[in-house]
């Protein structure tokens, strides 16, 4: 109970600095809150589409998908490897390492703090576009939300999974961030970030649903239209939920396997 207690002081502690440090930078945060924005554009791209041919999704659905796409993608941006492989390169994971908790839960709540200090320009954001586009207005029930929120969280963590497995490539490469560009440009194709999924032919749509890319935009976007039966739900959660504790797994034995490295090259 006593271990319990205190990593849970340690965990809160790492919050509100995190939380203190990102509130620095709120034009920054700003930025990234804007980077985003490419959702809107697409919507513009296939809101056009739509009225012309069948693309398996109407009008009013394009408008509230990538909308909802958005906000998926403000929850759920996830930037670790770049923060560790900067650590390795410079040296600075050694002070890390010398703190009593993984540095894996100070990028987490780095991440986390971030979300919250990007609230008010994400509500901002929403605003502006209901102002722009008062006809895509609609109240998801409170259930979809719930949901939403649930399954953002998910697909949040399997990212940061994901990404930080990514990232331990950095004991034996000189840039892992490499790697994940290439994952970055799957992800966008396969998550529906950039096309929804029911545009896809129904064979390619097969193949992607046993991928996690999927189960990180589009099924949160779909739960916050209510637009998704218990079948997908329960499917999407036993995909999310085993590709995430693989990716764990992988994780930990490329993390020791890494640190060993690490340290024999006198750092």
């Amino acid at each position: 109970m006593t271990t319990l207690r205190h990593t849970s002081m340690r965990v809160r502690g790492l919050f509100m600095a995190s939380y203190a440090y990102m509130t620095e930078y709120r034009a920054e945060l700003l930025l990234w809150a804007l980077s985003m924005s490419l959702s809107f554009i697409l919507m513009g791209v296939w809101f056009e589409a739509s009225g012309r041919a069948d693309v398996g999704i109407s009008q009013a659905d394009v408008v509230r998908y990538f909308f909802s796409v958005f906000l998926v993608r403000q929850l759920t941006v996830v930037w670790v490897v770049w923060d560790v492989e900067e650590q390795v390169r410079r040296g600075t994971l050694s002070s890390q390492l010398l703190l009593p908790i993984d540095p894996a839960w100070r990028h987490l709540m780095g991440h986390i703090a971030e979300r919250f200090a990007r609230l008010p320009f994400v509500v901002l954001l929403v605003v502006l576009f209901f102002a722009l586009y008062p006809a895509a207005f609609f109240v998801p029930s409170a259930s979809s939300i719930a949901l939403f929120l649930l399954l953002s969280l998910g697909a949040f963590l399997l990212r940061f999974i994901i990404q930080y497995t990514v990232a331990m490539g950095c004991f034996w490469l000189e840039r892992a961030s490499a790697i994940e560009t290439l994952h970055v440009l799957l992800y966008m194709f396969a998550s529906g970030a950039i096309a929804p999924l029911e545009s896809f032919p129904v064979d390619v749509r097969t193949v992607l649903m046993l991928t996690p890319f999927p189960y990180m935009i589009w099924l949160p976007a779909r739960a916050l239209m209510g637009d998704i039966d218990a079948t997908v739900l329960s499917r999407g959660v036993i995909v999310m939920v085993a590709w995430g504790l693989g990716f764990f797994i992988v994780n930990r034995v490329l993390w020791r396997l890494g640190l060993r490295r690490y340290s024999a090259m006198g750092a």
